[in-house]
């Protein structure tokens, strides 16, 4: 014989209210996931028989269970910590993109140089590319540029035509 429940579930909503829920929530696949947990609690099974359904461990069970009872839906939604905040100001991000703008035959090593001597900051190569993606810029090898080639090259180059 099983133990009872230690932590029972809240019925903040009906159970037809959940399977309206269920079927409107199709498309974000967390939250489905979580919603189809609360509905095998509120037909009765166990925590860890639900969790084993969902494919998640006992301990976030009672997690979600704990959520659910203290908040009801909301308690579902996943909470994102956002990550860790920029070590360039938005200020700088700005004068950044604008640079950027001026020239397109950076490369990315130019860039982290001139992050350093401007605004003294640190970044690796990867963030950089990252930094450049957030600006709707492309990265890529740079074609050379032959120092030597006169700035009307295009025009010499053209063949003559001919009058006959």
């Amino acid at each position: 014989m099983s133990k009872p429940e230690q932590i029972p579930i809240r019925r903040h909503e009906s159970f037809d209210e959940l399977n309206k829920r269920i079927k409107t929530r199709e498309k974000d696949a967390k939250i489905l996931k979580r919603l189809y947990f609360i509905k095998y609690r509120y037909a009765g099974e166990s925590v860890a028989s639900a969790a084993r359904r969902v494919g998640i461990t006992k301990c976030v069970g009672y997690i979600w269970q704990k959520r659910w009872n203290e908040h009801g839906y909301a308690g579902l939604v996943p909470r994102y910590a956002g990550g860790r905040p920029s070590k360039l100001l938005g200020e700088q991000k700005e004068q950044l993109h604008a640079l950027l703008e001026e020239r397109d035959d950076w490369t990315t090593n130019e860039i982290r140089e001139y992050i350093r001597s401007a605004f003294g900051v640190e970044y690796t190569l990867k963030q950089v590319r990252i930094i450049l993606r957030n600006f709707g810029m492309r990265y890529a090898k740079p074609y050379a540029r032959d120092y030597r080639r006169p700035a009307d090259a295009e025009e010499r180059l053209k063949k003559p035509r001919r009058n006959t």
